[in-house]
């Protein structure tokens, strides 16, 4: 990424809340001002506004709901507009419900998808010309679901899985000017309606045998955007769970 000494600007999806407010204050720790989007999450963002004034950085926070086609050029427009730039891209917001199969109707399935794979591609297709002047690049937020056949969360985990794939055709595409990869967090922050006993067991599912934290993301973000010769890659933060168990196949 380049941009000589002009600041740098980071724009996140989903970036008032969880995962995506770790993000937010990491990347403003690191140097960047921040554009974020949030659909319902305004209280959030206005706490966020102040962490991140704090840091000596810039907050501009915009209400969004990606779910709606026009959105992501709006939330393009409000970047140019605030900033003139834009050099990193993160899409970390989406929906993680849990619906069984056959009671996925064709609207629940499109308002996954809408959110979840749709909005990552409408936000880089209205970013990319900022993206390529600046050399840029994008990190899409994806989860084990991509590669794990997750009956419970059935949209969700197609919608990941598409995002991976979407992640790859996105860096082909945007080469050689613009990287594009993706972070498939494991398990760093537990739902927010789970309870403790059906959270602690995925510890024992993962190889370093613990569960991580929002900042493992952090860190591997930042490795991302200072790679640059690392593109069309997703990156899984899981403690190693997706090594499956140890010990001789039965």
């Amino acid at each position: 990424m380049t941009g000589g000494n002009r600041q740098r600007v980071a724009l996140v999806t989903g970036g008032a809340v969880r995962v995506g407010r770790a993000i937010s204050l990491g990347l403003a720790k690191a140097g960047h001002d921040i554009v974020i989007a949030y659909r319902s999450s305004s209280a959030e963002a206005e706490t966020l506004d102040e962490e991140i004034t704090s840091l000596g950085r810039t907050l501009v926070h915009v209400q969004a709901d990606l779910r709606e086609a026009r959105a992501a050029d709006r939330l393009i427009d409000t970047v140019r507009t605030s900033f003139g730039r834009l050099d990193v891209l993160v899409n970390s917001a989406a929906s993680f419900r849990s619906v069984s199969l056959l009671d996925v109707d064709a609207d629940e399935w499109d308002q996954v998808m809408n959110l979840n794979l749709r909005a990552p591609h409408l936000m880089v297709r209205a970013a990319a010309d900022m993206l390529r002047e600046s050399k840029g690049c994008v990190v899409n937020i994806t989860d084990l679901s991509a590669w794990q056949a997750w009956s419970a969360y059935p949209h969700h985990a197609v919608s990941k899985a598409g995002l991976a794939h979407l992640t790859r055709v996105q860096a082909r595409a945007l080469a050689p000017e613009v990287r594009v990869n993706g972070i498939a967090p494991g398990a760093v922050l537990p739902p927010d309606d789970w309870p403790e006993e059906r959270w602690a067991p995925l510890a024992e599912r993962a190889a370093l045998q613990r569960t991580g934290s929002p900042e493992n993301v952090v860190q591997a973000l930042l490795y991302l955007i200072g790679a640059d010769f690392v593109t069309g890659h997703i990156l899984p933060v899981d403690g190693g769970r997706l090594l499956g168990p140890s010990g001789p196949p039965i």
